[in-house]
């Protein structure tokens, strides 16, 4: 029997992930990483190669082991990655330098180019590419080229992270457009780089990598790279891509108007548009899909994930003890809690992630607004709770968002991650939208996507659409509950009012914001209010 093995390069781990031809997870080998702060440089978080590819050796050598299987049972092999993290190689075709996509070194960087061409340069950068500069890879090449021209001037080629694991497997450079696309250098229509916006900024054009599409052969699993991972050397090595667009893969959402949230540490609202465009207000990322010709309009809820560890971590002690005694999990205790609190939450309003803004990307201070001394009505099941409806809201103003813009109007939604593992979460999220919300019995949607990839660049699968559609099982279905709606939009409009008053205290210096942009300065951010 032939499998298929995904190589998933996340934020904070990497793990290798096998499946069989019908999608079952069969094995998985995972490490975690850490991304390495440069003394005296603000923001970097750099991306250690050697020790990175080493672990990514081990996750294989694991998840082969733990499924019983010999390197010549895998069929083939794609990569995935964070996007926006870049690697930088020499003539040689050796990797120099590589960053995470959260380095956030290059501030000053994207100020500067911000106010390129009378300021016009992120607004021609994002009608072409989808992306503004406060993630993309420019600013951080300018901010090599000021600081580190030793390293500017040896780099040859540029490529992503899921790319520089395909190259140390294959010995090929390549990039794909769904990855490549979160550079800001790619162009939307065609699917390539468009070198005159590397001439624009005073950069040099010429360390562009060719383009090759998610589902394409790039090479084979060369000899060096069998006896380190303990693949088989010839394995066919097939472009993947970036994670978000190949978990839509895995999710079956390949069609024109499909809609996905994936909760995560941030939440992507994702939704494929039925043709190429991006927003007027520059409020929404607009990212080339793993399908051909297809882009998606993607806006993100940040550390919504995140924010809830926080709130167990920080308050909830005594519900880990009790969940681990039970032996469930302490998320899973706390939404049976908050399921005993009405709707609404007593009105408590929890301010943390706002709604996408991409131009001008900025937060309030974390805070709990509206609390009271009644321990009846607030306590920890309130505030779970009140998260809980909190990020649903944000999810809804993103997806309004999105549509104003498009004109996709919304049937339903795939609801992925680990927030859908919460049938509260699940439910209030749908009450929120007013929508009907699936949620699918995969919860490795990205590296199924990536593995539907490897399958598609053997022949073993016809079409990467049709197999993620044929692949995909739904575990629940959550429609909403008619009841609800009136009291949400209302929570709604009050959110976004008081939520505009938080960020006057951020721009007024009294308060200190969540998050904000690389390269955004605070009279910006006051300009904007």
């Amino acid at each position: 029997m032939s499998y298929l093995l995904a190589l998933d390069a996340g934020t904070g781990s990497i793990r290798a992930v096998i499946f069989d031809l019908s999608g079952r997870q069969v094995a998985v080998g995972q490490a975690e990483w850490k991304h390495l702060s440069v003394a005296d440089v603000p923001g970097s978080m750099e991306f250690d190669l050697d020790t990175n590819w080493q672990l990514a050796c081990r996750c294989v050598h694991q998840a082969l082991q733990q499924a019983s299987l010999n390197a010549s049972d895998i069929a083939s092999i794609a990569c995935c990655s964070m996007r926006e993290g870049i690697v930088l190689y020499d003539r040689n075709g050796e990797p120099i330098w590589a960053c995470a996509n959260v380095d956030a070194r290059a501030s000053q960087e994207v100020a500067e180019l911000k106010a390129l061409h009378d300021n016009q340069f992120e607004s021609e950068v994002y009608h072409v590419s989808g992306q503004t500069l406060a993630l993309s890879a420019m600013p951080r090449l300018l901010w090599l080229a000021h600081h580190r021209p030793d390293i500017y001037r040896r780099a040859a080629t540029v490529t992503m992270i899921s790319d520089w694991l395909a190259a140390k497997l294959s010995g090929e450079l390549a990039v794909d457009p769904s990855n490549a696309g979160t550079t800001g250098m790619l162009d939307l229509n065609t699917r390539d780089w468009r070198p005159a916006l590397l001439d624009m900024a005073g950069l040099r054009a010429d360390m562009l990598s060719p383009v090759k599409e998610t589902g394409t052969v790039l090479g084979r699993v060369t000899a060096q790279a069998a006896a380190q991972s303990g693949l088989r050397e010839g394995t066919p090595v097939v472009m993947g891509g970036g994670d978000v667009q190949l978990g839509c893969l895995g999710l079956g959402v390949v069609r024109a108007g499909q809609t996905a949230i994936l909760g995560g540490t941030f939440w992507q609202q994702v939704v494929n548009l039925p043709a190429i465009r991006t927003d007027p207000e520059m409020n929404i990322r607009i990212n080339p899909h793993v399908i051909h010709g297809m882009v998606q309009a993607e806006s993100i809820s940040f550390f919504t994930g995140l924010t809830m560890r926080w709130f167990r971590d920080a308050f909830c002690a005594e519900e880990k003890l009790i969940a681990e005694r039970l032996g469930t999990d302490t998320y899973a205790l706390l939404e049976e809690m908050a399921s005993r609190v009405p709707a609404g939450s007593h009105g408590v309003m929890p301010i943390f992630s706002d709604a996408m803004h991409f131009k001008e990307w900025y937060h309030a201070a974390p805070s709990f607004i509206n609390l009271s001394i009644d321990p009846e009505k607030c306590n920890k099941a309130t505030l779970f709770r009140a998260l809980e409806e909190n990020a649903a809201i944000v999810s809804a103003c993103n997806l309004a968002q999105i549509s104003g813009f498009s004109g996709v109007k919304f049937d339903s939604l795939v609801f992925a991650g680990g927030g859908a593992k919460g049938a509260l979460w699940s439910q209030i999220l749908s009450d929120v939208t007013g929508l009907p919300v699936r949620v699918p019995q995969v919860k490795e949607a990205t590296a199924l996507g990536c593995a539907i990839a490897a399958g598609v660049g053997a022949g073993l699968y016809d079409d990467l659409a049709a197999t993620g559609e044929r692949l995909v099982q739904w575990s629940r279905e959550f429609t909403p509950n008619p009841a609800h709606r009136d009291l949400y939009d209302q929570m709604m409009r009050k959110w976004q009012a008081v939520y505009a008053d938080q960020l006057g205290l951020v721009d007024s210096g009294l308060t200190t914001s969540l998050w904000r942009a690389p390269g955004l300065a605070p009279k910006q951010a006051a300009a904007r209010a």
